[in-house]
This record gives structure tokens, C-alpha cells and sequence, in this order.
């Protein structure tokens, strides 16, 4: 199953923003986020959000409140 956990770089050296327990020598793949992190990712969501939320056939919901 894969994993996301949150990291920055200290010293040279990766270290996680939470615990997790993580048996030795298991592969990991490393992605580098744009300095404008939260932007980015609320931009690159936005479509997706729009796609789910902003549709047309969801309004019959909208009635029941």
C-alpha cells in the first residue's frame, strides 16, 4: 500500500513531520514541492474540487436543506 508522509530536509538529512514506523531498509521515492506549496496544490485541485462539488446534478441536495 502506498504512503504519503510529510518531510523536510534537515542538515543534509530527510526527517518526517509525524511518526511513522517504517521497517529498515524499505524504498522510498522522494517528490521536491514548488515553494509555493500550499498555492500550487490548492491550484492543482481546484479542478478536481469544481469537477466533484460544482456539478449540476448534486443541486437536488441543495433542496433538502
Amino acid at each position: 500500500m502506498l504512503q504519503t508522509l510529510l518531510a523536510t530536509i534537515r542538515r543534509g538529512k530527510i526527517e518526517l513531520l509525524e511518526s511513522a514506523e517504517l521497517p529498515e531498509g524499505v524504498r522510498v521515492l522522494v517528490t521536491l514541492l514548488p515553494d509555493g506549496e500550499p498555492e500550487f496544490w490548492l491550484q492543482a485541485s481546484q479542478p478536481s474540487i469544481d469537477a466533484v462539488w460544482g456539478n449540476v446534478e448534486d443541486d437536488v441536495y441543495a433542496e433538502l436543506l
